[in-house]
């Protein structure tokens, strides 16, 4: 009975404690970048990612390819801009909210879609142009423009953020079985340490961290918001079907924007309001997405740290196989 009501319940649970560290790490890279420099931040955030990944999968090495570490360093450029364009975007005196930055990245769920289809000259399917309205009307009212005006170039920065996400998920959409995501995944992660380190190093040259809330900041980001989700979806895309993972992770821009106006001690009405509208075409996108005809092959492409981004053509949906560690994990749980 136990058993049964933890595979019926646990899974579910696990996702949305993964989209709630996801959403909650918008208040803690903005708190940390404050204390510490911006780049060397993600430096150690990646560096500490990429070797937590190892820990829990360490027969990723062995399963090294030059194809896989090929797609993988493109993939990590793009990874590479989107964070370090979503991280200015809370940096400085022109930053956005924590709140605001959950949203506006949360767009390349609608965004990727609509690119996908320029790509390939074909025609997006109305539910995807749907979400997308959706999207960038909660978009408008959010900015405040026509209303006082309101949007910062943080939120620019943001934005941008979200176009090299959906560039990076149509990269890794166009992956098949000869690419071990295992390998993608941590050559990605490797390959933002790296880009990061180099530019701390030209320009920051920072000290070690060593105030408490920075290490922790690291640790959580590093750690939970990486390795440990990582994990969490390779045991629970094995349990659920792809399109209920991908619409409980969707609901990580509403964990952010909880947090956010929490810490900050304001409820913005139309900030909320438009961060509402927002969310309803994501899940718009999603949904759709999850209830398309198998014809159509649909699927939900697996972000590094984020939600799954609906892709045209990807068969099967939502694969986080990852060999052996993958069937050691289905073991021990």
């Amino acid at each position: 009975m136990a058993r049964e009501y933890f595979e019926k319940y646990g899974v579910q649970t696990a996702l949305i404690v993964v989209a709630a560290i996801w959403g909650c790490t918008f208040v803690v890279v903005a708190d940390a970048i404050a204390l510490y420099p911006m780049y060397g931040f993600l430096f150690w955030r990646f560096a500490v990612a990429a070797l937590a990944f190892v820990v829990f999968f360490p027969a990723v090495l062995r399963r090294m390819s030059a194809v896989s570490v090929r797609r993988g360093l493109v993939a990590g450029l793009l990874l590479s801009a989107g964070y370090i364009f979503q991280t200015l975007g809370l940096d400085g005196a022109t930053r956005t909210t924590p709140a605001r930055a959950a949203f506006i990245t949360g767009l390349y769920v609608v965004f990727t879609p609509l690119l996908q289809a320029v790509v390939l000259r074909k025609r997006p399917r109305k539910s995807t142009m749907l979400g997308g309205v959706i999207a960038l009307s909660g978009l408008w009212i959010l900015s405040g423009i026509g209303a006082g005006g309101g949007w910062v170039l943080g939120d620019t920065f943001v934005a941008i953020c979200a176009l090299a996400y959906s560039v990076h998920m149509i990269v890794l959409g166009m992956t098949d079985e000869t690419h071990d995501i295992g390998v993608l995944t941590l050559v990605q992660l490797v390959t933002v340490a790296l880009v990061c380190g180099v530019i701390s190093v030209v320009r920051e040259r920072p000290p070690l961290p060593t105030q408490l809330s920075v290490i922790m900041a690291i640790l959580v980001c590093g750690v939970l918001a990486s390795a440990f989700a990582f994990v969490v979806q390779t045991w629970a895309q094995s349990k659920l079907a792809p399109s209920r993972v991908a619409l409980i992770l969707v609901t990580e821009p509403a964990f952010g924007g909880v947090f956010g106006w929490a810490v900050a001690g304001v409820w913005p009405i139309r900030e909320i309001l438009g961060a509402a509208t927002m969310f309803a075409g994501m899940i718009v996108a999603e949904a759709m997405a999850a209830m398309a005809p198998s014809a159509e092959k649909m699927g939900f492409e697996p972000a590094v740290e984020g939600i799954p981004a609906p892709i045209m053509g990807q068969e099967p949906a939502f694969t986080l196989e990852v060999g052996q560690d993958s069937e050691e994990l289905d073991a021990r749980g």
